[in-house]
């Protein structure tokens, strides 16, 4: 099988011997055949213009030796018949003629390519000189051309290298710059986590020491309070983003008003005081859109917290709202640090962050924006970023795809909790999870018994029929879904109102925990109103999703 790229062969160099008499055309090629080996070529014949221009269509030549006299088509005719074809324009031609050319004949012969002449009688040995130079000369030019070939070819072979080494230290680069995004971000998780646990170690550690007067204990427990808030959002954020990477979040829409939903958002902000220190600008239209609530709300609170983080006190951070085309636009402005331009492309991605400086006084962990383009893209939206350099701001935009307003519902009363609240079974196995559940309920003035383990918490739900049973899904024994199908096997609590309590959120968890006959399904750490809407309100089925917030 031929190779691809092969080099071509060297062909022997080819002399034609154009005479229309027959004696000298065989005189001719029979001295020439005499050295064909010795010098390496080939002799070709031709008797007549016609045919000569033949052979040079079929053939290259080295050289031509062209009789000057012949009839019909004479030598200086089919000389410069040869030479007007593009291919055989550089073919030399030593004319053979049988009288001495005059000084015009000459000239005209040179005008016509003529690269020498040879007069009859031929002498062998001039013959042979003469034709040997051209042989040598085509013979090396054949040799130019293999090799012209050959670098040609090798630097096909060393450009496809160059190509596929600039590939490859590219990836390099790429997986070399993620590598250390990631350790850096394990770097950003472990302060991150250690600072809130600092603080509630030593928030509990002052809740019992003797001195500790009303108000440090007060200070402390809304220390404990605030920091394992903030816990539960970093866990929140790296599991929503998990889920979002893998593409395991399941959207819950309805028609949503935006500016409804970002004035909500940033009331929030608010009303903790992370606002107070900025010029906070609002212009917001009224624009629809399909979404889940929960996750615009995330979009929305990640871009304000972002503006705020990045913005120095005495800043101005600008929200808008507004309709253009069939689409819904958020734009987030901040006055802020801005994004210097080789960041901005990746800003975006995953565990990129601005510049980290040890107090890392900005804090976060650097995947809010990989959340907030993730969650736009699945409700069919997009985000981008623009900023101008450093210290020149930072442009973030939403577009969602505008949806029809939906009709308000007419208001209503909303009714007052009984007196009489539900008879309460904690299910837990954990002992200070489950003591500080039991202690925080009972406060709220319900009427709760608690059990370690499935057996006794099944045991207890039979002697007693509580109306409500918090149930962990992780259990000794037996678990919590063995649990929920033996209490709804049993006739006397098949009607209890079963609450599941688990650390994980992801869709199949939660089908899992309906299929098992729970009606909630909770995610740990639960925040205390949604623990209570749960508790007492039996329409109200909270999701994995809204749990988390």
């Amino acid at each position: 099988m031929q190779r691809r790229n092969a080099v071509p062969k060297i062909e022997k160099p080819k002399i034609l011997v154009v005479n229309d008499d027959a004696a000298s055309l065989l005189a001719l090629t029979s001295l020439l055949d005499q050295w064909a080996e010795e010098s390496g070529y080939d002799v070709i014949s031709a008797r007549s213009g016609q045919e000569a221009l033949r052979q040079v269509l079929l053939h290259d030549f080295a050289v031509i030796l062209l009789d000057v006299n012949m009839p019909g088509m004479d030598g200086f005719e089919t000389a410069e018949a040869i030479h007007q074809r593009a291919r055989s324009a550089d073919i030399p031609i030593i004319f053979v003629t049988a009288f001495l050319a005059d000084e015009i004949d000459r000239l005209k012969a040179y005008q016509r390519g003529a690269a020498d002449f040879l007069f009859t009688p031929v002498i062998p040995q001039i013959l042979r000189a003469k034709v040997q130079v051209f042989v040598t000369l085509a013979t090396k030019n054949e040799e130019l051309k293999r090799q012209a070939h050959k670098l040609s070819q090798r630097s096909t072979e060393l450009t496809a290298t160059n190509k596929r080494l600039t590939r490859e230290m590219e990836e390099r680069q790429a997986a070399e710059r993620k590598s250390h995004a990631k350790d850096e971000f394990l770097a950003m998780l472990g302060h991150e986590l250690r600072n809130p646990l600092s603080a509630i170690s030593s928030a509990a550690a002052l809740i019992g020491l003797a001195g500790a007067g009303p108000d440090t204990v007060v200070r402390a427990k809304t220390i404990i309070q605030r920091q394992s808030q903030h816990l539960s959002r970093i866990v929140d954020d790296l599991l929503d983003l998990s889920r979002a990477m893998s593409g395991k979040i399941l959207l819950s829409k309805r028609p949503l008003e935006v500016s409804a939903l970002v004035s909500a958002c940033l009331d929030t902000f608010r009303a903790t005081g992370r606002t107070s220190s900025f010029q906070i600008n609002v212009d917001m239209k009224p624009g629809w859109v399909d979404g889940d609530p929960t996750r615009l709300e995330q979009i929305a609170t990640n871009l304000i917290d972002n503006a705020l983080k990045y913005t120095p006190p005495g800043g101005t951070i600008d929200i808008e709202v507004d309709q253009a085309d069939a689409e819904i636009v958020l734009t987030v402005r901040d006055s802020g640090v801005g994004i210097a331009p080789e960041l901005l492309p990746h800003v975006f991605d995953v565990f990129v962050q601005g510049s980290i400086t040890l107090d890392r006084s900005q804090g976060g962990l650097g995947i809010g924006l990989a959340l907030v383009r993730r969650l736009a893209e699945l409700h069919g939206g997009s985000v981008s970023a623009h900023s101008d350099g450093a210290e020149c701001g930072s442009t973030f935009t939403i577009r969602l795809p505008r949806a029809q307003a939906a009709a308000l519902p007419e208001n209503s009363a909303e009714s007052e909790p009984g007196d009489d609240k539900p008879a309460i079974l904690l299910i837990e196995d954990n002992d200070d999870g489950r003591e500080m559940m039991a202690t925080m309920l009972t406060a709220y003035g319900y009427q709760v018994r608690h059990a370690a383990d499935g057996v006794q918490g099944v045991r207890l739900a039979g002697a007693h029929l509580p109306d409500v049973a918090l149930v962990d899904i992780g259990l000794p024994g037996i678990d919590g879904y063995e649990v929920a199908r033996r209490l709804r096997g049993n006739p006397d609590t098949s009607r209890i109102r079963l609450i599941a309590l688990t650390g994980y959120g992801l869709a199949d968890d939660q089908r899992r925990v309906l299929e098992a006959g729970f009606d909630v399904h909770l995610v740990k750490p639960v925040a205390i109103n949604h623990l209570l809407e749960a508790i007492g309100h039996g329409a109200t089925a909270l999701t994995a999703g809204a749990a988390l917030k």
